[in-house]
């Protein structure tokens, strides 16, 4: 019975001195070897690339990294990259992502070609630097409308107005923000650098308070959200379900109007047939007594 534990014993430390050695001698190395290596990416060599730039060869450069964690869309070659169109803006020393890259040009006007005719892009004016948010929002960010009435000074929250999508903010020179990137190194007039308008994206109830509250009321906006475009279509989706209740709250008071005048029709009908009975129910008795 002891010789049997020992010699159990034997094999599982002769088990283990095995294992050992395949971990340190075969498994270890190949994982140091895939750790070890090297491949080569592009990055950005210039402090930034503004989104909408044409790629050249001074704007970025290829060094070697490593192979471990790298993903398939991270450009290899000089050739994935010059000659194309950012979609992203793109920073020093980050990796160029394929993805991020176009061989179009962007659209000058790129948000009205997502107009279908559900919504409309309407722009109203930013009275003062701080009712436009001291030039902060951009494109793509969520925000919310106030409205001061300028006679009475009352200031209210339409809730038409909650949670508006900010297509383009525009200066005072014609060029949205988003798009404009530096062409030169002298200083712009700071009165054409500052937001004049903005353009929001709605639906045509909104597009008409809005055009309202334009002539009647000064406007001042507060930023809600800037983030991920799900996120962003959740608040999107809260506003478009104030229109919805309303048209639902209308139809089932529609039905119930409609349930009223059934019933009122209903008993007109009764009354109307109790009241033909009734008279010649009289004749057929003056008929009996005339006998």
């Amino acid at each position: 019975m002891n010789k049997n534990i020992f010699r159990n014993r034997t094999i599982i430390g002769a088990v283990c001195i095995l294992l050992a050695v395949l971990v340190c001698f075969g498994i270890t190395p190949l994982f140091n070897a895939g750790l070890k290596a090297q491949t080569e990416a592009v990055r950005v060599k210039a402090e930034v690339i503004p989104r909408g730039t044409y790629i050249t060869a001074d704007m970025v450069e290829v060094y070697t990294r490593g192979a471990s964690g790298m993903s398939d869309a991270i450009a290899t070659s000089l050739d994935e990259v010059v000659g194309r169109y950012t979609d992203v803006e793109l920073r020093k020393n980050t990796d160029v992502n394929t993805s991020w890259l176009s061989s179009d040009p962007l659209t000058q006007y790129e948000y009205l070609t997502r107009l279908d005719g559900s919504k409309v892009a309407i722009s109203v004016t930013i009275p003062t630097f701080a009712k436009g948010g001291s030039g902060k929002v951009e494109a793509g960010d969520i925000i919310m409308l106030f409205a001061t009435d300028k006679d009475t000074k009352e200031t209210t929250q339409p809730p038409e107005l909650k949670y508006v999508e900010v297509l383009a903010v525009t200066q005072s020179s014609g060029a949205d923000k988003e798009y404009q990137a530096p062409q030169n190194d002298k200083e712009e007039n700071p009165e054409e650098s500052l937001p004049s308008t903005i353009t929001l994206l709605v639906n045509t109830e909104q597009a008409q308070l809005l055009a309202h509250l334009e002539e009647s009321n000064s406007l001042h906006l507060a930023f809600v959200y800037r983030g991920t475009r799900e996120n962003a279509e959740k608040f999107l989706a809260a506003q478009d379900q104030f229109f919805v209740e309303p048209e639902e709250d209308a139809a089932a008071q529609d039905g119930k109007q409609g349930e009223i005048s059934d019933n009122n029709n209903a008993a007109d009908s009764t009354g109307d047939h109790a009241a033909g009975n009734k008279p010649a129910e009289e004749q057929e008795v003056e008929h009996t007594d005339g006998e």
